[in-house]
């Protein structure tokens, strides 16, 4: 067998077997399979897809190209939780400890960044301290007694998704919906979790530009999580501007403590309830979306989340005085706020050309290689439908350089204001098959 020929069949729209698909994911993995004809097959499966069957072999040949981690000896149903990605993406920051706060056990194992900012444990790691790495055993001690831990990906667990996640995020193949969903459900199979909430964004800053591809992609991550005894259910939600006002590993994280103690963005808010509450039921801790609501709802008032966070955080190493101290996180040199020009409505926010513009302050990657700065990011002031003023702050830019004229540039050129705004939806549809 050759990767050549793996290559040009799917190039030439073939389905691929079940042991070619194990000998790419095999090879790869060895180091037999160079990156150079792994991207040619990337992009091969993004412009020609794959069948359902080859989604569930090469979802199943990463699964199994390292170890799985058993979470038997975990008390109670695991409930996993995995957002595609946007701009200002907070949510596993808030949901992990709000969820845990009513006893559903979260036992989440998160990545680092692809695009406009880091990833779950990039925004962690600018808390002093916070480590995720650790054994399986102290993993599942962790989430025993706090109900929550974060792990990041190890070498050992789906090395196949590991080389290819970091391969995709340079090679312009990140929103093939194959991809996605196999990457993504491999990790969730892997990791052992017995339930799993998904949330697939829609809109200018989602990987998924439309709703039907959302829905596309959903279909199929609900398809080989139910297939393979996870129940799996997804929410379709909106990334068409970004969410919350944070963007920047440090800002989110200060957002995230804001919206556990109940001071949140509403938007954010939202769709964390929204997805809590998935959580919850699935857990079996409520029998219905709106107690599981209002359970979620309680421990905001009354602070049990937000004391459930600062236990994750110093379990972990983290210093959890930033809680009450968010100055304690790294903070950028310069704040350099972006005025509007004319009065109106904000009607368009690109959310992903935003992202972009904080990417070149240094919140995200643009190759493998690239070191993130906590520290920076943009703070939105105005989101879609609120009034402005000639002069007010549409977002202050927090940049450890002094010059950021390309920056503004790029902001100017991706919000809109004009007589009249169309609020986009937040939460589109949830599915369940």
């Amino acid at each position: 067998m050759r990767m050549i020929d793996i290559i040009e069949k799917k190039r030439d729209g073939h389905e691929l077997t079940t042991e070619e698909i194990q000998f790419f994911i095999h090879g790869y993995t060895s180091g037999a399979i160079p990156d150079y004809q792994a991207s040619a097959l990337a992009m091969a499966i993004f412009f020609q897809d794959m069948t359902e069957k080859e989604r569930a072999d090469l979802t199943m040949a990463m699964v199994h190209s390292g170890a799985t981690i058993d979470l038997s000896g975990i008390e109670g149903i695991k409930v996993d939780k995995h957002s595609t990605g946007g701009v200002g993406d907070t949510t596993t920051l808030i949901l992990a400890p709000l969820v845990a706060a009513v006893g559903v056990p979260v036992a989440k194992m998160s990545g680092r960044g692809l695009g406009h900012t880091g990833g779950t444990i990039d925004k962690l790691e600018s808390i002093a301290g916070f480590h995720v790495e650790m054994t399986n055993g102290q993993f599942i001690e962790l989430v025993n007694k706090n109900k929550v831990a974060v792990i990041g990906q190890s070498e050992n667990l789906t090395p196949a998704d590991k080389k290819l996640y970091g391969l995709r995020d340079v090679t312009g193949t990140v929103n093939s919906i194959p991809l996605i969903a196999s990457s993504i459900m491999c990790k969730k199979i892997a990791a052992g979790a017995d339930a799993i909430v998904l949330d697939v964004k829609t809109g200018a800053g989602a990987f998924m530009k439309t709703e039907e591809s959302a829905i596309e992609l959903a279909h199929a991550m609900v398809k080989i999580g139910n297939n393979v005894g996870r129940q799996t259910i997804a929410v379709i939600s909106d990334m068409s501007q970004p969410l919350g006002f944070a963007i920047g590993n440090a800002l989110e994280v200060k957002e995230a403590i804001d919206t556990l103690r109940g001071q949140g963005p509403k938007d954010l808010t939202e769709l964390v309830l929204t997805l809590g509450s998935q959580m919850v039921v699935l857990a079996k801790k409520a029998d219905s979306m709106e107690e599981a609501r209002k359970m979620l709802t309680v421990v905001i008032k009354n602070g049990q989340a937000i004391e459930k966070f600062k236990e994750f955080v110093s379990s972990q190493g983290g210093d959890a005085s930033v809680v009450d101290h968010p100055e304690y996180l790294p903070q950028a040199s310069y704040q350099i706020d972006v005025p509007a020009k004319v009065d109106g409505t904000v009607s368009e926010i690109i959310a992903d050309e935003i992202g972009k513009a904080a990417t070149m302050l240094g919140a995200g990657r643009a190759t493998k290689e690239d070191v993130i700065d906590l520290a920076v990011g943009l703070v939105l002031h105005k989101k879609i439908g609120d009034a402005v003023k000639k002069g007010e702050s549409l977002i202050t830019i927090h940049s450890n350089r002094e010059d950021v004229h390309d920056v503004m540039e790029k902001i100017y050129e991706n919000i809109r204001i004009s007589n009249h705004a169309d609020v986009p939806k937040l939460i589109h549809t949830i599915m369940t098959v």
